[in-house]
């Protein structure tokens, strides 16, 4: 039989059924390999008496005929997720301590279905990154290397620990979050399958806050059919999340045919953006060739108001931010600063987030606080909300006039060495591709493709219609199908 840390999480589903392995020598599988990943800086938060636990009560159910499809599946959850008991710092220092005493709908549901918690994984603090080096925690690193380099690379952000837990084998499948591509970059980064659901798709309630109207929760995996699987069992109507979708979840893995004959894809024209690395527009010509030569018609869209999804994005982000991240005050939970003499309850509160909130999070609670102000509301958080509406509307039209999904890339480059002396500007360009599918909400899935010159993996995204993550993944499926990626990282760490 296959190594079991190379399984897949379906595979796994289907050996544990047939008796061919237990939850519990899955999970122990999983718990060696973690400990000797330490190099990767993925998992922060080790749970090993709860994952031998969980396991030994999912082998119970699986003898007694009572398994969902996840149960006995050892998976990592990422550091944004409440989960009870067990530390949930969001990634950064302000949280250090706080171990909640409830759990999150998402990791409820994921644990009532028998799946296994393996420990809690690094992101970049507060989810705000591209890098995963915000985090309070150090930088993840990515298990690749480009060529003959020793360079430590970045996973993406923020859920780089998930993804390079997942491309590393240290678990099945990972739970990420998607606020402006926290999901399909770090994915697209580490060759690994990723997917944002419809925004309402997945309960965010226990899932520490970022930017409320982007934030989504979302699977990520080896491939489709484990998004699939994931997805099926993290979804569902939440009374305690007012924006969640009172919709019935189909069983997404049994709409992948991978039969897209006669579907029409579209190709946006504003994605060719200048300075477009060849490698990247050779992958997305590379893709368009499958999914025609798939039995898909391929047309050529225009989503004009694309040019202004970037800079609408950093202003309703930050100021949703800033709004969020001011019941970090020290006072109930989480670090507090040591205060002087004579500091009264407004010195206290200005110590302990300048303590415990990292550069970055800084960064964008002060341009949110600013574009929220009074003499600025209408100028740009305003002005911000009606783009959106603008960049909603450019979806909506190419989708009534027939396109089925729209194939795009997923990151404008391959993962880059971990430092690099980036501007934020420039860091924040690593999300032009992703950012709109937050904008309107909608369904996306990064899927790798092919690699790089230097042997780094490529993904493309796909992004579909409102609450059809289903024939979405079934277009994933064809892509995936069609790439035969393979390809998995050396190990060195």
């Amino acid at each position: 039989m296959t190594q079991l840390t190379d399984l897949t999480l379906a595979g796994a589903r289907d050996a544990l059924r047939a008796g061919e392995t237990t939850a519990a020598e899955l999970t122990d599988a999983h718990l060696t390999a973690i400990e000797g990943a330490g190099a990767l800086n993925a998992f922060v938060h080790h749970t090993p008496d709860i994952a031998c636990d969980q396991a030994k009560a999912a082998d119970a159910r699986i003898k007694a005929g009572d398994a969902p499809a996840m149960c006995g599946i050892p998976i990592g959850v990422k550091d944004l997720f409440c989960t009870k008991g067990v530390a949930s710092q969001a990634g950064s220092r302000i949280l250090e301590g706080f171990k909640p005493e409830y759990e999150s709908t998402i990791t409820s549901q994921l644990f009532d279905a028998g799946a296994v918690m393996l420990g809690k994984l690094n992101m970049d603090e507060f989810a705000m990154g591209s890098s995963n080096e915000t985090s309070t925690y150090g930088n993840a690193v990515n298990p690749w290397k480009a060529g003959n380099s020793d360079a430590a690379l970045t996973p993406g952000g923020s859920s780089g620990g998930s993804a390079a837990a997942v491309a590393a084998r240290l678990c099945l499948a990972a739970l990420g979050t998607d606020t402006g591509g926290s999901i399909r970059q770090p994915a697209a980064f580490t060759g690994i399958t990723g997917i944002k659901p419809t925004y309402g798709r997945c309960s965010r309630w226990g899932v520490v806050a970022f930017a409320s109207s982007l934030d989504q929760a979302g699977p990520m995996t080896r491939n489709v059919r484990d998004a699939a699987i994931m997805l099926t069992a993290m979804s569902g109507h939440d009374p305690k999340d007012s924006t969640s979708a009172d919709l019935a979840v189909p069983d997404f893995e049994a709409m992948l045919t991978g039969d897209i004959k006669g579907q029409t894809i579209g190709i946006p024209k504003e994605y060719r953006m200048d300075g477009m690395p060849e490698e990247i527009e050779a992958l997305w010509q590379n893709g368009i060739a499958m999914l025609r030569d798939a039995g898909a018609d391929i047309r050529d869209i225009s989503l004009p108001h694309t040019k202004y999804a970037l800079p609408a994005y950093y202003v309703i982000a930050p100021a949703e931010a800033s709004s969020n991240l001011a019941r970090y005050d020290g006072v109930r939970f989480g670090h507090r600063a040591d205060i002087g003499q004579g500091d009264g309850i407004t010195e206290m509160y200005e110590k302990t987030r300048a303590e415990g909130f990292g550069d970055e999070v800084q960064r964008r609670v002060m341009v949110g606080t600013y574009v929220l102000s009074a003499g600025f509301y209408d100028a740009y958080y305003n002005r911000a909300r009606k783009v959106r509406t603008l960049i909603k509307k450019d979806f909506e039209s190419v989708f009534a006039d027939g396109i089925d999904a729209i194939l795009t890339p997923a990151t404008p480059s391959a993962a880059f060495e971990l430092g690099a002396n980036f501007s934020p500007i420039e860091m924040y360009l690593n999300d032009v591709f992703t950012v709109t599918v937050n904008l309107a909400g909608l369904p996306g899935v990064a899927v790798p493709t092919g690699q790089n010159a230097r042997g780094l993996p490529l993904g493309l995204q796909l992004i579909g219609k409102p609450w059809q993550e289903g024939e979405l993944l079934n277009v994933a499926q064809c892509l995936e199908d069609r790439a035969g990626f393979v390809a998995q990282p050396s190990k060195w760490w």
